[in-house]
């Protein structure tokens, strides 16, 4: 069973930075590809960036790249998600994941991925 729990939201300036954290339990963090994922009040879950399990290489959404940057502690089993330069339209709760495969790169469908946090919120206010 893996758990993942999201922290490092909060509420920001339209210009400003945060610094998303995702802790996973479990052993298998290290050969799994984490992707982080948005929800906007009514719209779809949308991808934001993934990292493959070495974290060798790195995808972005088009509406982040630029201003955000994944990156993993593979002994720390901790994912992040650098977010600057935020805009308004980057308010959604935040969820981390894990990709169902081992030793990928990881997807940008949510279909891909088996274990969710419980989202953490960020607002970015005008």
């Amino acid at each position: 069973q893996v758990q993942l729990v999201e922290s490092g939201g909060g509420l920001v300036q339209a210009g400003g930075s945060l610094r998303l954290s995702c802790a996973a339990s479990g052993r298998t963090f290290s050969k799994h590809a984490m992707g982080w994922f948005r929800r906007a009040p009514g719209k779809e879950r949308e991808f934001v960036a993934r990292i493959s399990w070495s974290g060798e290489s790195t995808y972005y959404s088009d509406s982040v790249k630029g201003r955000a940057t994944i990156s993993r502690d593979n002994a720390k089993s901790t994912v992040y998600l650098q977010m600057n330069s935020l805009k308004p339209e980057d308010t959604a709760v935040y969820y981390c994941a894990k990709n169902s495969l081992a030793f990928t790169s990881g997807s940008s469908v949510p279909t891909g991925y088996d274990y969710w946090g419980q989202g953490t919120q960020v607002t970015v206010s005008s």
